[in-house]
């Protein structure tokens, strides 16, 4: 097998071999390089020692007990390469680390503590010839080329067994076949299904990484199925769990779907490629669970549906150790995801609307409503948010607070000869109110105008 690699890792191949030591390129790398794709992260596997790693590389770093050192690529913003000594697991007590790690004599050893075959693959280099072309064997002891061409993701051995080692690989399974299209073996599946409740055991970071990597992959829709059919769903989101089953079909209204249902469909038609936009649209419904009534006459209604969506956004934002940007920008869009689109709005209701979205989340909320829209069974716009993005651009076109304005308090101070104070900011006030009634155009010249009116 030939295979074209950067001059980096060729550099590191070469002197693990002059060294006399094995080294294999394993994990994600070797995946992406039968399928042709780019590679981002590279990862190796040796019979050397970390001590002997670290000699072989006086500038790497290690800083852990697994046996990984860190290099850092010359390539600046580069992930850095990890070389990790072959090793052998024994116990796993918090279901997510080993208890003990021995390290392993062969690279047989370490595949075969691996999660999936897909992943327990590794490639030998067997010869370098000019460029960057390199003569590559594939040790694949578990079939892994095989499923992988059949789009298939296996667990080694028992799968009852790998998830009671590490509970993080349930999650793990369903990342990697939502990023590759991937179909989960039966097998496989069904130990993921029968350990779903061991997902508590591993941290809410953890959780929330894998969670917002299903939801950024080319298949978030198939990904959040999976892990409601895995069970893992009601375990990590217990409140979007409540929404299936939740009807919302009624006279006089639009929707086709019941509630969780129609929040994954409109994950799958949220045009955004932003995690947190796209979890935001699955979750923007999630308070109909608990604002639903049916009418005499056969509506339903959810009256106040967004603010108690917002107050679970809130919280399922604390529990995922979200930062404060995330938790900002997932609690407004969840919040004010029911806005109006009125063609009788008024400039000052548009820049209401902006400016509890936020100007820079704007384009986000637009995203959701199409989103919204098209899992529930409508077009994918209307004349009337058509004109509503229109207002929005020239709404925005307007100033949104006194800062906006093109003079300053030094000019009110410089022609009205006033010290700094309180006055200078009632002036200023009352020119913005001017300039949002349209009275004066927010232009230097006039605002200054008026300013010496106020002289005379």
């Amino acid at each position: 097998m030939n295979v074209q690699l950067p001059k980096s890792v060729i550099e590191i191949l070469k002197k693990f071999q002059k060294n006399s030591f094995e080294i294999y390129i394993v994990g994600g790398a070797v995946r992406d390089i039968l399928m042709g794709n780019d590679i981002y992260d590279w990862d190796f596997t040796t019979n050397a020692t970390p001590e002997q790693i670290l000699k072989l590389f006086p500038d790497a770093y290690y800083d852990n007990k697994f046996g990984t050192v860190g290099i850092r690529p010359d390539e600046e913003g580069t992930r850095p390469f990890e070389i990790t000594t072959f090793r052998k697991e024994e116990g796993y007590s918090d279901t997510r680390h080993p208890d003990k790690i021995i390290w392993g004599k062969t690279i047989e050893e370490d595949l075969a503590r691996r999660e999936a075959t897909i992943s327990a693959m590794a490639l030998r280099c067997t010869s370098f010839t000019q460029g960057k072309l390199i003569d590559f064997d594939l040790i694949d002891p578990y079939n892994g080329k095989k499923d992988l061409e059949a789009k298939i993701f296996r667990a080694v051995g028992n799968p009852d067994e790998r998830y009671h080692e590490d509970a993080l690989r349930m999650m793990r399974a369903i990342r990697i076949s939502s990023q590759l299209g991937l179909t989960i073996e039966d097998k496989t599946f069904a130990g993921i299904k029968e350990n779903a409740t061991l997902i508590n055991k591993i941290s809410r970071e953890r959780i929330r990484d894998e969670l917002l990597k299903i939801i950024a992959s080319p298949h978030p829709y198939d990904g959040v199925i999976l892990l409601k059919s895995a069970c893992l769903l009601e375990q990590i989101l217990p409140e979007l769990e409540k929404t299936f089953g939740v009807e919302q079909k009624s006279p006089g209204r639009h929707h086709i779907f019941d509630v969780g249902t129609h929040s994954l469909m409109s994950l799958k038609f949220c045009p955004s490629k932003d995690p947190i936009v796209r979890f935001a649209t699955l979750m923007h419904d999630v308070g109909k669970a608990q604002t639903y009534k049916k009418l005499e006459n056969g509506t339903i209604t959810f009256y106040n549906h967004e603010l108690v969506s917002a107050g679970i956004a809130k919280r399922v934002s604390d529990r995922l150790r979200f930062s404060a940007k995330q938790k900002e920008k997932f609690y407004k869009l969840v919040r004010y995801h029911q806005f109006t689109v009125d063609e009788r709005q008024t400039d000052s209701a548009i820049r209401r609307f902006i400016r509890n979205v936020g100007i820079e989340y704007v384009n986000d909320i637009l995203d959701l409503r199409i989103g919204d829209r098209l899992g529930g069974g409508a077009a994918q716009t209307s004349w009337r948010l058509e004109e509503f993005k229109k207002r929005l651009i020239e709404v925005q076109k307007q100033p949104f607070t006194v800062r906006d304005l093109k003079i300053d308090g030094n000019d009110i101070m410089k022609i009205l000869r006033l010290r700094s104070g309180p006055k200078v900011g009632e002036i200023l006030n009352r020119l913005f109110e001017k300039v949002v009634k349209k009275e004066i155009e927010n232009k230097s010249s006039a605002l200054l105008e008026e300013i010496k009116k106020l002289s005379s």
